[in-house]
């Protein structure tokens, strides 16, 4: 009886330490949540808003600039119980280096990227031990960091906007051994992540090539495996009045807010229930061999097509290397759009 409460403990502390992440995660795209402390300034509580909004002014350009990262907040036991609810893994196949600057450039999204945030933005699976001497950044948008106390716990991670003005000042002012991740695929490539695919958006995505190229940063393949298997994502058939209010609403939201908006679903608060939260799926990102890049100030589209092309073959070869140990047919092939 008692191994059973301890059991079930667990499973509500793992539970609860996904949920208190997802809300951060959708205020991505929720623009009227980060309005909120904008329109404060007219109600009674206009002071809370104003040394909010000072704070923010006097602090804009830490965020592009390293932020203010926490040892303490990435080793928090919160993300213990984050990493056993799938669990999470982090492999490495070879040394990075602090002699260099790094761009890790992560696949797949997911409809949520549960793996590449426990992996690079905490502790908790030994990114320090496993990569040593290499600072770690993980690149989201912008808007995030418009909200206060939300921009703080953020930065306290090593969270970056992705932008070029951030990420050339890491990759060239903060000396060598730092490593921006790049969730590639973005917002797009999340409506190809359903169970069982193994599809990338990544075919007309040569911006990181061109910012590697820029920093003289190697480029650095990773893949997490089984991150496409935690939620169940719906394409209602064509023809339907599902599949007309899915189109309309998705293309309303990207025209608004210039995101994608998946329709998928989870389990619930307990195992077999139905809900938003993931699915306990083990979830392992396989970080690669690092791409040597030339520094270019200019790099004309014919380089910048070189060295993409010389970064999806490692993609490719990284997949095919550890799809079978991960779960995946010998047969899968990794298709890239």
């Amino acid at each position: 009886m008692a191994f059973l409460s301890r059991l079930n403990l667990q499973e509500i502390l793992q539970t609860l330490s996904v949920l208190q992440w997802m809300p951060v995660y959708f205020f991505l795209g929720a623009i009227p949540i980060i309005l909120i402390p904008y329109f404060l300034v007219f109600t009674k509580f206009w002071m809370v808003s104003v040394l909010a909004l000072a704070w923010l002014a006097y602090d804009w350009n830490t965020h592009s600039q390293g932020g203010r990262r926490s040892a303490w907040v990435r080793n928090w036991i919160i993300w213990k119980y984050f990493r056993n609810y799938f669990p999470v893994k982090l492999v490495k196949t070879h040394d990075l280096s602090p002699r260099h600057n790094y761009i890790i450039a992560s696949h797949p999204h997911g409809v949520l990227p549960y793996g590449i945030f426990i992996n690079f933005a905490t502790e908790t699976t030994g990114f320090a031990r496993i990569f040593p001497a290499i600072t770690p950044y993980v690149a989201t948008l912008e808007g995030i960091f418009w909200i206060p106390i939300v921009r703080e716990y953020v930065m306290s991670m090593g969270v970056c906007p992705v932008s070029e003005l951030a990420l050339k000042y890491l990759l060239t002012q903060k000396g060598s051994g730092n490593a921006v991740v790049i969730v590639v695929g973005g917002a797009a490539e999340a409506l190809l992540c359903h169970p069982g695919a193994s599809t990338v958006f990544l075919k007309q995505r040569k911006g990181f090539v061109k910012v590697a190229l820029k920093t003289g940063a190697y480029l650095v393949p990773s893949y997490s495996f089984g991150q496409n298997e935690v939620h169940n994502q719906e394409t209602f058939p064509e023809g339907t009045w599902k599949r007309f209010f899915q189109k309309t609403f998705q293309n309303t939201f990207k025209k608004i807010l210039g995101l994608n908006f998946c329709t998928f679903h989870g389990r619930g608060l307990t195992r077999g229930s139905w809900g938003f939260l993931p699915f306990n799926h083990p979830i392992t990102t396989v970080v690669g061999e690092p791409l040597p890049i030339p520094r270019i100030k200019k790099p004309n589209k014919k380089t910048v097509d070189k060295y993409h092309a010389l970064y999806i073959n490692a993609l490719r070869k990284l997949f095919d290397e550890h799809k079978v140990q991960y779960g995946l047919p010998e047969t899968q092939e990794l298709t890239i759009v």
